[in-house]
């Protein structure tokens, strides 16, 4: 069987025009910096990268090194290559627009660089989250300065979007619009490869995955749908439910898209808005789920749909198998 890297993947991807040849190397960029962040994390303390840096991010939570170390490898591999007009971190206050020494491109970038870092001490899978916009222009035909208003954009106007899992073995999903697709780094060749093609997530399910430690706060319908997933095949939907958490979102969204599944981060009494953030991890998130035949909501509208408020706005998060999905946007109305 010939083997599809991810760079004939996307060269393929670009002849059929649905990508252009900056996106292409765009992309190609992200994952070579999500290579050198994945040998990073295989360290581990061999390279001194457990542990807690002095500093927090702008959410006020404490940064580890390797939140540190995985922010400025997306940096640095990003900000010269000509593709990009600004990038926009979660472990950074402000968007960060191309130094004027180097070309400016037509896209805008975000990214969480260490998404489930809390358990980088523990050996339990992190991540990576991308997400690719247009930057606006004007009424000229030029590019609008790439400020925080130019990110502002919803969900539904991203033109890519992925995220990359460093577990057991580290794996690149990518969507450009046309569907979901995973690809499985080959240490031996330090290339990814195709191996999760046209990843289809089920409508049905009997799995879903949400932190039972903040039941007391959850709000109604997601108490409700909880409860009724444990009451199992003797309540009212008729058959029996496990869990899974991981607290890690691309570790347990990865799952959904691999055998199905309902992760949920709601809105509680603590967190009114909710806990995850949009830019960084909702938007990328729910743009995959949806092209892998999912849906996403924050439990009353469509997360594309949402307009962006600010840069680190944070929002509720139901997603994965469609028909479990409605049925908590069912309650929700």
């Amino acid at each position: 069987m010939r083997r599809i890297t991810l760079s004939q993947f996307l060269v393929g991807r670009q002849h059929d025009g649905k990508i252009n040849t900056d996106l292409r190397l765009l992309i190609e960029t992200i994952a070579r910096a999500c290579k050198a962040i994945s040998t990073r994390v295989n360290k581990g303390a061999l390279a001194d990268g457990l542990g807690s840096t002095e500093n927090k991010n702008i959410q006020g939570e404490v940064q580890k090194k390797l939140d540190v170390l995985s922010n400025e490898i997306l940096l640095e591999a990003n900000e010269w290559g000509g593709n990009l007009a600004a990038l926009a971190s979660e472990e950074m206050d402000d968007p960060k627009p191309i130094p004027t020494h180097y070309p400016r491109g037509e896209y805008l970038l975000l990214f969480d660089p260490l998404d489930g870092s809390s358990n980088i001490d523990v050996n339990i899978s992190v991540g990576t989250i991308f997400s690719v916009l247009r930057c606006p222009k004007l009424d000229n035909g030029s590019f609008c300065e790439p400020n925080e208003k130019a990110f502002l954009q919803p969900g539904r106007s991203q033109v890519a979007a992925g995220f990359a899992v460093y577990g057991p073995t580290t794996v690149f999903v990518l969507t450009v619009g046309d569907g979901a697709h995973g690809f499985t780094l080959d240490r031996e060749t330090y290339t990814f490869v195709l191996t999760h093609p046209d990843i289809r997530i089920p409508e049905d399910t009997q799995e879903f995955a949400i932190n039972v430690s903040n039941q007391r706060r959850w709000e109604a319908p997601v108490k409700r749908y909880i409860d009724e997933c444990l009451a199992g095949k003797e309540g009212p939907r008729g058959k029996d439910f496990n869990m899974r958490w991981v607290a890690s979102m691309v570790a347990d969204v990865f799952r959904v898209l691999s055998r199905g599944g309902i992760f949920m981060y709601p809105r509680d009494a603590k967190n009114k808005e909710g806990r995850l953030r949009l830019m960084y991890e909702a938007n990328p998130m729910s743009f995959i789920v949806e092209q892998a035949g999912g849906s996403a909501t924050d439990g009353k509208t469509r997360i594309l749909d949402l307009q962006p408020r600010g840069l680190h706005q944070r929002v509720a998060v139901v997603l994965g198998s469609r028909n479990e999905v409605e049925v908590v946007a069912g309650y929700h109305k």
